[in-house]
């Protein structure tokens, strides 16, 4: 029992060295210790201040679960009216994750990214806070409570060989936009990739899959960055994101991601596409 604790705070630990965090906090809270939201927000925020977020931006997922490994996660902006801000930064922080930082998200200056949506893993109850850091240069705090568990070490959906032929394709899509968006356009990035955590178990040699996930994602219309992502393995299985923007004009879109085996994967796409 040991040697099997110890190995998945080393995979734990490797997965969040990834990401330039600890994982202390994520650990002592998944083993029913005390609250981690304090210690998360001093060490991954480095002790700036969060203000609340109500009535700036929503943070949307479900109360209870239907499936841990594929839990869905949307981001929002309600600014009032007049309100010239725009979000230049997200965080998403599962607090009872093995690794706590989901992602960190980084919106272009012309972007004027309004939503996102993705998927998650939740590995049990939890609490989810959601840190924007907005125009004005401060950084504000929204929260939800979900209950699911065992998210991290969920069974991948795809046998390994059948995920390696299709490692890192790419579909992108554009939809108008969201009704409450005042952007022209919405669009969504899904990558095949088993983004393992690991935690998962090889159901047949009994041993831990090794960590294996999108960590570095880039989006672009013509040279413009629109979103960066810096993820780890909370993010689901086949990573998808979706989200709200002003584009720029007919430039195409290109996108890029590097898993955390170097694997570069790249993919363009025309202005009025509607996707592949």
């Amino acid at each position: 029992m040991i040697g099997k604790t110890a190995r998945m705070v080393c995979i734990a630990g490797m997965a969040a060295a990834m990401l330039g965090i600890g994982t202390v906090a994520g650990l002592a809270a998944g083993q029913g210790t005390d609250d981690p939201w304090p210690g998360l927000a001093r060490e991954v925020f480095k002790n700036r201040p969060l203000a609340d977020g109500a009535g700036l931006f929503t943070l949307t997922m479900p109360y209870r679960a239907a499936d841990a490994a594929v839990v869905p996660l949307e981001v929002r902006t309600t600014l009032p009216a007049g309100d010239e801000r725009r979000m230049t930064g997200l965080t998403i922080v599962i607090d009872n994750n093995p690794s706590p930082v989901a992602a960190r998200f980084t919106f272009g200056r012309k972007a004027h990214v309004t939503g996102l949506a993705t998927r998650v893993r939740v590995n049990s109850y939890t609490e989810v806070h959601a840190v924007a850091e907005f125009s004005d240069g401060k950084l504000y705090m929204v929260k939800r409570f979900v209950k699911a568990s065992g998210g991290c070490s969920a069974p991948a959906l795809k046998v390994a060989d059948e995920a390696t032929i299709h490692l890192g394709q790419m579909k992108f899509r554009q939809f108008t936009p969201h009704p409450k968006a005042k952007m022209s356009r919405e669009a969504q990035i899904m990558i095949r990739h088993p983004n393992n955590s690991g935690l998962q178990m090889n159901q047949v040699t009994r041993l831990y899959i090794p960590a294996f996930f999108v960590n570095d994602l880039k989006i672009w219309q013509g040279k413009e960055l629109l979103l960066a992502m810096k993820g780890g393995i909370s993010i689901s299985e086949n990573p998808s994101i979706r989200f709200d923007f002003k584009p720029n004009g007919s430039a195409p879109y290109r996108v890029e991601a590097v898993d955390t085996k170097k694997d570069v994967f790249k993919g363009e796409w025309p202005a009025a596409s509607s996707g592949m």
